[in-house]
């Protein structure tokens, strides 16, 4: 079975796939004739474990423990609960000191901040964890960072195909024949479609949020 069948089947996409693969919890077949991945009914079924404890939050290291047997369901199961409950105490506090920020009528400018980071400093001392909000932030960054690279190099093919057809006409004499031509304007053309292409499959995938795949299921 091809990985586009599998996607389809299991609802996962290819790049969490490949994740899962690279992380040693698959390990697919290759085909001999064309060295493509070949999934087997065995595969669909890790997949769809792997699927169901992701959907859980389970991490990694986890699923590899009971994929090996080192860990049965059940401890496996008892240990995330304890990171759970964890997490809700962890959002408990955050509730509570949201309740607390709320009465405070001020404008941002006003604020104590100093008396909350010290009351969110002895919520930590007491085992309490609260959101690091930065990772949320990279988002607009790869937004940045995917658009300008495209930029550039659409802003170089554009300068070398300007370049080649200034040369052609200036130098009509020694111009290749019509047909090479063509070819050689074709090229940066081509290549600024497949930026232009690849950028928006990027953008896609930022949203979709697959460049996370290593903490999404």
């Amino acid at each position: 079975m091809k990985i586009n069948e599998v996607e389809k089947i299991i609802g996962i996409t290819k790049k969490n796939i490949r994740f899962y693969e690279a992380q040693g919890l698959l390990s697919p077949n290759r085909n001999a004739e064309n060295g493509y991945r070949d999934y087997s009914d065995d595969d669909i079924k890790k997949l769809e474990q792997i699927k169901l404890l992701r959907k859980l939050g389970l991490p990694i290291e986890e699923i590899r423990s009971m994929q090996d047997g080192s860990s049965t369901v059940a401890d496996s199961m008892k240990r995330h609960g304890i990171t759970l409950e964890r997490q809700q105490q962890n959002l408990s506090k955050c509730q509570e000191l949201c309740r607390l920020l709320t009465t405070e009528d001020v404008i941002l400018s006003d604020l104590d901040t100093c008396k909350f980071l010290e009351y969110m400093g002895e919520m930590e001392k007491s085992g309490a964890s609260f959101n690091n909000i930065i990772r949320k932030d990279i988002k607009p960054i790869r937004y940045i960072g995917a658009v300008t690279a495209s930029i550039i190099m659409t802003a170089f093919m554009t300068a070398l195909f300007l370049f080649m057809l200034w040369a052609f006409k200036t130098d009509p004499a020694e111009a290749p024949p019509l047909p090479f031509m063509i070819i050689f304007l074709a090229v940066p053309v081509v290549i600024v479609l497949g930026i232009i292409f690849s950028l928006i499959q990027r953008i896609h995938e930022i949203k979709r949020g697959e460049i996370d795949d290593a903490k999404k299921f």
